[in-house]
């Protein structure tokens, strides 16, 4: 958390909820990081936007602990149907506080990111990806990350590479837009 600005916001665009309360026996893993975020008073859940979410899913009580904390999360079929633009929407209910965006790779479709250990089918295009990430515009965006970009599994062209690159500088971007 940043000095004096209390717990963050986040948009977290990704195929896994990363919200379960363990993940193969262990709670601090790739699986349950923004729940230990949340129960540490790091990230406001009313203020959590989950999108792209799709993956498998263990069981009913999966989504429990978002609706005890009023997280949302826009599934891939409601991006797809709804589209870029209502995903766009859904961000603007966020600012007037400090924004944190994770970007996991996986959230793009293997078609057009397979360069990573935990790929999903049926996910973002690259150009969906990068449309998110420039809806954050304006919001107060103080920090972000690219997480789970395995050169191994990529493809002859480094298409996840380019794409994690690309989300990189357009996060950069917003960042030095909203500095001014």
């Amino acid at each position: 958390m940043l000095a004096g600005t209390g717990p963050l916001a986040l948009v977290q665009i990704d195929a896994h909820i990363d919200t379960w309360d363990n993940y193969f026996g262990g709670k601090y893993f790739h699986g349950t990081p923004f729940r230990r975020a949340v129960e540490e008073g790091l990230i406001d859940p009313r203020r959590m936007i989950q999108v792209g979410i799709r993956g498998p899913l263990y069981g009913s009580e999966d989504f429990e602990f978002h609706d005890q904390h009023g997280i949302e999360v826009a599934r891939i079929e409601t991006v797809k149907e709804q589209g870029t633009a209502w995903v766009a929407e859904r961000f603007a209910r966020l600012r007037g506080g400090p924004v944190y965006c994770s970007f996991d790779i996986d959230a793009v479709d293997p078609a057009f990111a397979p360069g990573t250990g935990t790929p999903e089918v049926g996910g973002l295009t690259s150009y969906e990806a990068l449309v998110l990430v420039r809806a954050l515009v304006g919001q107060s965006l103080v920090g972000a990350d690219i997480v789970e970009v395995s050169p191994p599994y990529d493809g002859p062209g480094q298409q996840a590479a380019l794409a994690a690159a690309n989300v990189a500088y357009e996060l950069l971007s917003l960042r030095a837009a909203t500095q001014g």
